[in-house]
C-alpha cells in the first residue's frame, strides 16, 4: 500500500504504458501471466471433480475473486483510518479504488457463485445465509459510492467515506464466516473449519484432494487474485483519480481566473 500512497498526484500527465512507474510495469505483467497460468492450471491441468464435473473449475475464478475483494477492502479501511488521521487525500484515492476495485470482484464472485449453483442446486440463487450476506456486502459497498456522489463538499465526502469504509468492512467478515457458524447454509466450504456443531463439510463440498490438482490449481488462482490482482488494479485506479484531481484543479483555476 505503501507505493500507492506515494503517487504524486501533481505528477505531469502522459499516456501510455510508458508512462507508468517501472514497478506498476512490472507487476502488470506478471499479473497478467499469473492469471493465465492459473486459468492454464484450472482448465487444463486439474482433473475433473469426480462429485461436480466440470462445473467445479469455475470455483478457481469464485473462490479467488473473494479473497481479492476482501483485500481490496482492506484496503478502504487502511485508506479511510490514515485518512482521518493525516487528512491526506492520496489515502482517500487508496479508500476509493479499494471500494470499486472490491466490489468489482465481489460481483464476479456472486456470478460466478450463480452460473455454479445452477447444475448443482438446481437454482441461480437461493436465500442461503451466505448468498444473503454477500447481497448485503455488495449492496453496503454499492451505498458507499452513492454516499461520494452525493456529499459535493470534499472534505466532508472524504470523512464521511472514510468512516463508512471502516465500517462497511464488517459485512466482508460476516460473509466469509457466516457458513462456518450457521448449519443451515448449504454453501461449500472448501478451506478452514466449520463451527456450526457438526464434523463434515456443508453440503456441496468437495475435497481439495479427491482429484489430482485440485488443490495446486486452487492454491495458485487464490495467490494470484489475493497478492497481485487487487493491488494492480488498485495502483491503476489511485493513478485514475490522481488525473482526475488533477484536471479538477486545472478547471477550478481556469474558471477562477475568468471570473
Amino acid at each position: 500500500m505503501s507505493a500507492l500512497a506515494s503517487t504524486n498526484p501533481n505528477e505531469r500527465a502522459r499516456g501510455g504504458i510508458a508512462a507508468w512507474p517501472p514497478l506498476l510495469r512490472i507487476l502488470t505483467l506478471a499479473t497478467t501471466v499469473a492469471v493465465a497460468f492459473g486459468l492454464y492450471l484450472g482448465l487444463f491441468y486439474a482433473g475433473t471433480d469426480i462429485d461436480q464435473g466440470q462445473v467445479q473449475r469455475i470455483f478457481y475464478i469464485h473462490l479467488s475473486a473473494f479473497t481479492g475483494a476482501f483485500i481490496a477492502f482492506c484496503g478502504t479501511v487502511l485508506g479511510g483510518i490514515q485518512y482521518l488521521r493525516t487528512r491526506n487525500v492520496q489515502w482517500d484515492s487508496i479508500a476509493l479504488a479499494g471500494a470499486e476495485i472490491g466490489l468489482a470482484l465481489s460481483i464476479l464472485n456472486l456470478v460466478t457463485g450463480m452460473i455454479w449453483a445452477r447444475p448443482i442446486w438446481n437454482t441461480w440463487w437461493n436465500w442461503d445465509p451466505r448468498l444473503t450476506s454477500a447481497a448485503i456486502m455488495l449492496l453496503t459497498y454499492a451505498a458507499y459510492l452513492m454516499l461520494r456522489a452525493g456529499i459535493d463538499n470534499p472534505e466532508q465526502r472524504r470523512r464521511f467515506a472514510s468512516v463508512y469504509g471502516v465500517f462497511a468492512i464488517a459485512t466482508v467478515i460476516l460473509t466469509l464466516i457466516i457458513p462456518r457458524i450457521v448449519p443451515s447454509s448449504i454453501h461449500p466450504i472448501v478451506i478452514g473449519p466449520v463451527f456450526n456443531g457438526t464434523q463434515a463439510f456443508v453440503e456441496g463440498a468437495f475435497e481439495l484432494a479427491a482429484t489430482p490438482g485440485v488443490a495446486v490449481a486452487l492454491l495458485v488462482n487464490m495467490a494470484v487474485w489475493t497478492l497481485l490482482v487487487p493491488v494492480v488494479l488498485m495502483w491503476h485506479r489511485v493513478r485514475l483519480e490522481n488525473d482526475a484531481q488533477r484536471i479538477h484543479a486545472r478547471k477550478a483555476a481556469l474558471l477562477e481566473r475568468e471570473a
